[in-house]
């Protein structure tokens, strides 16, 4: 079947940019776009120009920002709370190509400015979000609850725990997932963990151990009040396709999974860049020439540079081949996803370009695994199937419903 020129002509052709764009576009059904403001926005922004999606950006969230400001002030708690909520996304927009322009102290102010937008939008909304803090390590992790938003049903309600991917803000998990799932019922936590948004802002940076993440998390969610420990899921997007199964693979007490996509293997979306002679010094062993090549080759684009040093930022090394080695920690090998008991949902969307392939692999290795498709036909393709998530969530909700609600 032929594509329509809507679904198959680009709104950028710069490619980060265009995936991004559909992201945006994708969140309106959980309210944290309009599509007036959205196409405002997008006909703001010179293609392929980093801070001319920034500036558009940033614009649109200082003007939604002040519409709050004065909705909050006259009493409008409805329209205030639908108005932080877009800001907090329309900031959280701007985050990555900031931290892509190497701006370390642009990416604190607008971090802060989206933080405190959507912490308005949670202290504000008719149900508000309770604050709470995970026990980790020497401190916490911050994280938040938000209660269903149906009628409460007789007994405790089921939870669904988010795990963000690599970059990804809590606005961005709530319109992916949260907002459908707590229509449906579900009470939803939401959580930085280490390297994510706040975390990574306070200096602290991933594991390939995430269930010395996860663990902690459950532990506090089993502790919550009308929550039933029995019905206890957790979704993964994005890198989170890796840490969830490789979490699971210890910790037994979660009732059901789902991940959204597969990963196996996180170093194959840092690989499949570089060229083959780099692949080959990697693979080598030899750290000298690899950090000798890859300074020469990031040498002549401080664009590139800049990006680089944001993609490694998180991982908690310096240099070039230390970097590439530490993201390699970060694979599931056959022996750890056989030891995952919880029944797990992969989605494999069409044209994945981040892990293609990875999904169906993961699927093969766990025990209790099931893979749902998504198609370009149906609008669904592309990592995390950005431009259909209502009808994502209906899937994967449908799915969930069936092994938790009572």
């Amino acid at each position: 079947m032929s594509h329509h020129p809507a679904l198959s002509r680009p709104l950028f052709h710069d490619a980060d940019q265009n995936f991004e764009a559909k992201v945006v576009l994708g969140s309106v059904g959980a309210g944290a776009g309009d599509l007036g403001e959205i196409f405002a926005t997008l006909a703001a922004i010179e293609d392929g120009k980093r801070e001319s999606w920034i500036r558009a950006w940033f614009a649109r969230a200082q003007v939604t920002r002040q519409l709050a400001e004065v909705s909050t002030d006259n009493g409008r708690t409805a329209t205030a709370a639908a108005q932080w909520l877009r800001a907090s996304a329309y900031y959280g927009h701007a985050l990555n190509a900031i931290a892509a322009i190497g701006d370390d102290g642009g990416y604190t102010n607008a971090f802060a400015l989206h933080r405190a937008a959507w912490d308005r939008f949670a202290d504000i909304r008719r149900v508000p979000l309770e604050r709470l803090s995970i026990r980790f390590g020497k401190g916490g992790l911050p994280g938040y609850l938000q209660r269903p938003e149906v009628g409460a049903a007789d007994g405790p309600s089921p939870l669904l725990v988010l795990v963000n991917g690599s970059d990804g803000t809590l606005t961005d998990l709530y319109s992916t997932m949260g907002a459908s799932a707590a229509a449906r019922g579900y009470a939803v936590l939401y959580f930085d963990g280490p390297g994510q948004q706040s975390q990574l802002v306070a200096g602290s940076h991933f594991r390939p151990d995430f269930e010395a993440v996860l663990t902690p998390v459950v532990d506090t969610a089993l502790g919550l009040s009308g929550v039933d420990a029995s019905r206890v899921a957790v979704y993964g997007v994005s890198q989170a396709g890796y840490w969830v199964p490789r979490a699971l693979a210890f910790e037994h007490r979660v009732a059901a999974a789902i991940v959204d996509p597969g990963v196996t293997d996180v170093s194959t979306s840092w690989l499949s860049h570089l060229p083959a002679p780099l692949r080959h010094e990697l693979a080598k062993g030899d750290s000298k020439h690899f950090d000798q090549y890859m300074k020469l080759g990031l040498g002549h684009s401080a664009a590139e540079r800049a990006v680089w040093s944001f993609r490694a930022k998180p991982y908690a090394s310096t240099g070039y081949f230390a970097v590439y080695r530490e993201v390699e920690k970060y694979r599931l090998t056959a022996e750890l996803a056989s030891s995952i008991t919880t029944p797990l949902l992969i989605t494999a969307p069409e044209n994945e370009q981040f892990w293609p392939g990875q999904s169906e692999e993961l699927a093969s290795l766990v025990p209790e695994a099931e893979l749902v498709r998504f198609t370009a036909v149906n609008g669904a393709d592309a990592h995390c199937e950005p431009l259909a998530r209502t009808a994502v969530n209906e899937v994967l909700l449908d799915w969930l419903d069936a092994r938790l609600v009572r």
